[in-house]
């Protein structure tokens, strides 16, 4: 049966009539409302997961309610509001606040959980900056050294190993970054090759070793390349000692090709500049030795 233009006016007004009551209602126990009244009507807004009003009323209570029973549960429950309306800044501060203060409650184990995890929901995508990440990693390792027997160990664990992947792909990111704008920019290329040792280091058994390993050799070699005379030798010895080190631990690897033109390329430069430093040296041979007297001959005597 479709409903008349008429029925659905009446179905608005009975809900806006429903809303306006309700929001008097807490208008008015807000204003007029007993510390009892108000602790009461915040666990029932807080079971029918009403976060925002029930925030406000413990956010109200607790400093009436400090040294009371109820203060330990009412700061508990607003730290929960804050991160069921995911505030989760707010809800870290707020249960390790918990936890600080109440550090031999019965709630004292999930406060310090739900402050790491808390944390972890606010942890900034791996495209910006990862200070935050940072801070996750911090917290949930503390909660697993202060509760190594803890129900929520597994889970602590799993949500680092999730949050390093983010800062692997940001330092692979970061790697590719300086290798893309390098152009022959000498800083750059420097910096690409810096970032991809580093990302080694920090993450040895990552999948895009493999592939930094590689743009490492290129960005050696285009170094060398763009670099004055004086500077190349070494760093096309640095481009051969990279490949090497690329081919020992990825023999059969995609870029094994490229990474071999690089090396051949490295080694003729290496030829080059040994037969320029030998002609060099042989010119230098033959010049006069300024140390030594010019031999003074009888003809120039008589003369």
């Amino acid at each position: 049966m479709q409903k008349t233009p008429f029925a659905n006016y009446f179905f608005f007004l009975i809900i806006a009539l429903f809303l306006t009551t309700s929001c008097s209602k807490f208008a008015k126990l807000q204003k007029t409302g007993t510390d009892k009244e108000k602790y009461a009507a915040a666990l029932d807004y807080y079971q029918e997961g009403d976060w925002y009003r029930a925030g406000l009323l413990f956010e109200e209570l607790i400093p009436l309610l400090k040294g009371s029973t109820e203060s330990e549960m009412a700061q508990f429950y607003y730290a929960y509001t804050q991160y069921h309306q995911e505030q989760y800044n707010m809800a870290q501060f707020l249960f390790k606040k918990f936890y600080d203060t109440y550090a031999r409650s019965d709630y004292a184990q999930e406060a310090l959980y739900m402050h790491a995890y808390s944390l972890y929901k606010d942890s900034a995508p791996h495209t910006l900056d990862q200070t935050s990440t940072l801070t996750a990693i911090s917290a949930l390792q503390d909660f697993i050294n202060s509760y190594p027997a803890s129900p929520f160990r597994n889970e602590c664990t799993g949500y680092i190993l999730e949050l390093r992947r983010k800062l692997e792909l940001k330092a692979y990111e970061k790697a590719k970054l300086y290798y893309k704008i390098s152009d022959f920019n000498l800083a750059s290329l420097k910096s690409a090759v810096i970032s991809v040792e580093n990302f080694r280091r920090d993450f040895p058994d990552s999948e895009f070793n493999e592939e930094l390993a590689y743009l490492k050799v290129d960005a050696q070699y285009t170094l060398a390349k763009s670099s004055i005379f004086s500077k190349q030798k070494e760093r096309y010895e640095d481009a051969v000692k990279f490949y090497k080190a690329f081919i020992d631990k990825y023999p059969s690897s995609a870029y094994l090709k490229d990474a071999e033109k690089l090396y051949a390329s490295s080694e003729d430069e290496l030829e080059r500049i040994a037969t320029l430093e030998k002609a060099q040296k042989d010119r230098l041979d033959k010049l006069p030795d300024p140390a030594q007297p010019a031999k003074v001959t009888t003809s120039s005597i008589n003369n």
